[in-house]
């Protein structure tokens, strides 16, 4: 290919990438948890910020790096400050300040927000969680506690190399844990372990009460715990809705004795098969398409259950459009050296049968450490995108398939840079039932999502444009959104997309709560009265606080 091919091929690798990464696309450290009466347990200040909170403003040289944190040149906030925070007591002082001020305030942390929920006019005052970062074992908790601004990859290296164990979280290294656990985060180990959030124990955050004080708290998983509503709304009930996390406690569920932390988390693989394919445009017309489409979702849908060996076989599918050139897999398997190659091998042949066979395929084993920390192999790029997602119970109708490869293949535009990106799901994922956590889609074979990335601002129309088309062709039958059904789940908090709340693009009776948590959102709700009744933290996804709760900032 020609270095323009490559670059727009190397573009929408790196956007799909970013999806497949399960990225903390919430305010990645805005959650909270709380209990009357009881008081946090703060963390040591850090050793740079003795006296913090630090608080940054515009005319700090400092100031334009932190407000440009966010992956996506989208959107571009001013706040008046930015607090810069080392410990939880430094957190409850930024959150009192802000609330005193009546300022608007949202949270940071690793910066993967694709939604305007903390690049936000309105917002006059962020916290930075990026210096709380430690990653330890709590041996009075039995538990290993992360901070909030500490990165995946930071996550990855200590519980490996400090204890042989890892979680189950996403693809991409730089995403931070305060928004991506909240979610519900996944990752290329979640059909063998399931959810990151399924391992939370306990959480402290920072909430403010009806009568506007800051405290900092902690609830946990435990059942006799008072406050475990605020535990549960943590596993999986979004970012940005209930106050600031600070540290999060990691456990497996099963591990409820004993003080061994090396059998308290998951243990890996010693090594990864990792993995990348192209399937060319080149010679591909629709009903080589149709079938490659359609081999891939009956392989989910044959090897979705979490027994089954090809639970270890994670990937994502990025199917272009036709301007880049190729569509793109990339993935690993963890399973023994002989097994992952077996299984690789299966998965390659069962996409191919009948239709066109891969290009450019690269397999290499790693340490099991090395790939976590490599990722996806890309890094997310300094442009504008927009994602849509949708959990999938089966896999994409013939007419769904149609619908794709229309919008891949249309003359009518520009867009280069635009997807739909399929990934393997299921497995451990789906052996709890959808209330267990707050995180409610449980029996999925492939997670969907529709990305589109663009560098320049004036290209944002005609891209937007193309990816709303796309996605509500896709759900055309349920009113443009993947309504809950026999063969849909509903969409992705940790992927927010505002234009499920907006009635242009969303013709369903549907509500947008309904698409993101089903039947748990009345359950969370709760939480947010109790906990935020002053709906301190919002978005325009926000979950809000019942009548009687007021907006403050």
């Amino acid at each position: 290919m020609g270095s323009t091919d490559e670059h727009n091929r190397r573009t929408v690798l790196r956007a799909a990438s970013a999806a497949g990464a399960g990225l903390a696309l919430t305010p990645p450290a805005a959650s909270a948890a709380g209990a009357a009466g009881a008081t946090g347990e703060a963390t040591c200040a850090s050793d740079w910020l003795p006296e913090g909170p630090l608080r940054v403003s515009p005319a700090d040289p400092r100031y334009d790096h932190l407000i440009a944190r966010g992956a996506s040149n989208r959107f571009r906030g001013r706040p008046d400050r930015v607090y810069l925070v080392g410990s939880t007591e430094q957190v409850v002082r930024a959150v009192q300040e802000a609330v005193r001020s009546g300022a608007r305030l949202a949270v940071r942390s690793g910066g993967h927000c694709f939604e305007d929920f903390v690049d936000n006019p309105d917002v006059k005052a962020v916290i930075d969680m990026s210096p709380m970062r430690d990653v330890s074992f709590d041996s009075r908790r039995r538990a290993f506690a992360v901070e909030a601004g500490a990165t995946l990859g930071e996550v990855y290296r200590k519980l490996y190399l400090g204890w042989g164990v890892t979680l189950p979280a996403g693809y991409h290294a730089e995403v931070g844990a305060g928004g991506h656990v909240p979610g519900g985060g996944y990752g290329p180990l979640c059909r063998l372990f399931g959810l990151v959030s399924d391992y939370l124990y306990a959480v402290e955050a920072v909430v403010v009460d009806r009568a506007g004080t800051a405290r900092a708290v902690v609830a946990t998983r435990e059942e006799d715990d008072p406050h475990r509503d605020l535990w549960w709304a943590h596993t999986g009930g979004g970012g940005g809705n209930f106050g600031v996390v600070t540290r999060f406690w990691f456990r497996s569920p099963e591990s409820t004795d004993g003080t061994d932390p090396a059998r308290m988390l998951p243990t890996p693989t010693r090594t990864a098969l990792t993995f990348t394919a192209d399937w060319s445009w080149q010679g591909m017309d629709e009903a080589r398409f149709t079938r490659m489409v359609r081999n891939h979702g009956e392989w989910a849908e044959r090897h979705s259950a979490a027994d089954d060996p090809n639970a270890a076989l994670y990937a994502e599918f990025a199917l272009t459009r036709r301007a880049a050139g190729a569509h793109l897999l990339l993935g690993q398997v963890t399973a023994e050296p002989g097994e992952d190659r077996r299984l690789l091998n299966g998965f390659l042949h069962a996409i191919s049968a009948g239709t066109t066979r891969p290009t450019n395929l690269v397999i290499r084993r790693l340490p099991w450490l090395t790939a976590a920390l490599n990722g996806s192999g890309e890094a997310v790029g300094d442009w504008h995108i927009k994602i849509k997602s949708a959990f999938l119970r089966r896999r994409l109708t013939d007419h769904q398939i149609a619908a794709v490869h229309h919008h891949l293949t249309r003359a009518d535009t520009n867009v280069i840079a635009g997807s739909v990106v399929l990934n393997t799901y299921g497995g451990a994922v789906n052996t709890l039932s959808p209330t267990a956590t707050a995180m409610p889609h449980r029996d999925s074979v492939l997670k969907l999502s529709c990305l589109a990335s663009w560098s320049a601002p004036d290209q944002e129309a005609e891209y937007l444009t193309w990816i709303r088309a796309c996605y509500r062709d896709l759900f055309a039958a349920t009113g443009g959104v993947p309504v809950p059904n026999k063969t849909t789940d509903g969409a992705f908090i940790n992927y927010p997309d505002t234009d499920l709340a907006d009635p242009r693009w969303n013709t369903s009776d549907t509500p947008w709560q309904t698409l993101y948590y089903k039947s748990n959102h009345a359950r969370l709700r709760a939480a947010k009265t109790r906990w935020d009744p002053r709906d301190v933290f919002h978005h325009a996804l926000s979950i809000r606080p019942a009548r009687g709760g007021g907006r403050t900032g």
